[in-house]
């Protein structure tokens, strides 16, 4: 396996789209084309699986120095309902485009930092969106909280308005570690908020550890994982730290980068920290996710229902999901939309009655196409192409997956492509085969983070 890592550990996308966003071709895109692929897409999905809506909250009280999301840091919290308006503003800009009553089947609060805002303006911002909207029978609505300022108030909160799924972000219990990127937070903390979770519920508690990070080794990864499964959580996300300092504001300057465990010591704690989780009776889901049997998570995959969004893996799927929010990302299934990445642009153009895109891409029926076999690999970790498939790049990229098949990565059967258990480690190398976009177009300067 080692061998194997040096060989395909390369800058790599995630996946969480496709095309990925350095590929969107923003010469074809407008606000127009974009609100009309929502009037499709709304119009084919809503009576019968209905949408979601993806939230982004972005304030943190403090920097993390390991996070590559958008955010802005502040303790003044005189913020929080002049954003929550604009969010609902926002909405109402889609609500107009909809020649019904949305049907919500997924909702997901993400930042930033949710729990930030009170559990009084969550409730009022949530409120705000049910009554504009049926609520699905099998919703699945979750949050992300982190552990030092989520309350009681918060869990109870949003139980009452029909979460049930939770995710904490714990990176990693070494001191050290900790104060490397700024993340200081207690066993004690996780152990308390997890347990009100369950008191108070929650049918799926997932907690979120990172690999790679400054002064990581294996002896403190171990103890991490150990004490993760004494509280037994639901589900895992076991990820690599994505180093990406070259993307503006990210902040990912805290640390000498000479601190970063080398290629061999993070491939140990991939390596071996994967197998201590599914020896202690986690099951790999999809890539870098891992969950108990009874999770709804597991249970997708199982019944071939799992899906890939700008949200990761989830256990339901929509085909259009509306970002609300600065910088949130959106998908009409035939096109993307970003927001503007700032709190001051993003609440003007609100307040001027304008969707606040500012990037975006429409997907031709190529890039539907690949997008279909590339979710099918991240997702089912197998896909079939038919003859209908007639792209001149295909034979190449089969003749590419030769040697992964010659390392036991994948199976080949006739026009069928399975990832081998061997090869779910490299599932983002085998899914570049078919990016035809980023073949077309290889990068010049790294845009991506390794893939292992």
């Amino acid at each position: 396996m080692n061998s194997l890592i040096d060989k395909y550990n390369i800058p790599g996308p995630r996946y969480t789209s496709y095309p990925t966003v350095p590929y969107w071709d923003e010469s074809t895109f407008s606000p127009e084309k974009w609100k009309e692929s929502v009037v499709r897409s709304f119009h084919e999905s809503n009576s019968g699986e209905g949408i979601s809506i993806y939230i982004h909250l972005p304030f943190c009280e403090a920097l993390c120095t390991f996070c590559a999301c958008h955010k802005r840091i502040t303790k003044q919290h005189s913020v929080e309902i002049p954003y929550l308006e604009s969010v609902l503003k926002e909405w109402k800009l889609y609500l107009e485009l909809f020649e019904e009553k949305p049907k919500l089947k997924e909702l997901h609060l993400g930042g930033g930092t949710p729990t930030f805002f009170s559990p009084q303006n969550l409730k009022t911002l949530l409120e705000g969106i049910f009554a504009t909207v049926e609520i699905a029978e099998d919703h699945e609505f979750s949050f992300e909280g982190h552990p030092n300022n989520t309350t009681k108030e918060h869990l109870q909160t949003l139980y009452d308005l029909g979460f049930r799924r939770v995710s904490f972000g714990v990176q990693d219990y070494d001191p050290k570690v900790q104060k490397a990127i700024n993340r200081i937070q207690s066993f004690e903390k996780v152990r308390e908020v997890t347990e009100w979770s369950r008191e108070i519920g929650y049918r799926s508690i997932s907690h979120d550890l990172v690999f790679g990070l400054p002064h990581q080794h294996w002896d403190a990864m171990e103890y991490t994982i150990h004490k993760t499964l004494e509280l037994k959580p639901d589900r895992l996300a076991f990820y690599s730290y994505a180093h990406v300092p070259w993307v503006k504001g990210v902040g990912q300057r805290g640390f000498d980068e000479n601190d970063l465990p080398s290629g061999e010591e993070k491939r140990r704690l991939y390596e071996d920290g994967k197998k201590l989780l599914q020896e202690l009776g986690y099951i790999e889901v999809g890539m870098d996710h891992f969950s108990f049997e009874h999770d709804d998570l597991y249970q997708s995959l199982i019944q071939k229902k799992l899906h890939r969004n700008f949200m990761g893996y989830t256990s339901s799927k929509t085909q259009l999901m509306v970002g609300l929010g600065m910088s949130s990302i959106s998908d009409s299934w035939y096109a993307f939309a970003q927001n503007v990445k700032t709190v001051e642009e993003y609440q003007k153009m609100v307040e001027e009655g304008l969707i606040p895109v500012v990037k975006g891409h429409i997907l031709n029926e190529e890039d539907l196409l690949m997008r279909r076999h590339i979710l099918n690999l991240m997702c089912q970790l197998e896909t079939t192409f038919d003859s209908q498939d007639a792209i001149p790049e295909l034979e190449n990229a089969f003749e590419m997956l030769k040697e992964m098949e010659s390392d036991e990565l994948v199976e080949i059967q006739g026009s069928t492509i399975k990832i081998t258990e061997k090869g779910r480690a490299f599932t983002r190398n085998v899914a570049m085969v078919f990016d035809l976009r980023m073949m077309r177009n290889k990068p010049e300067t790294r845009i991506f983070s390794m893939t292992v």
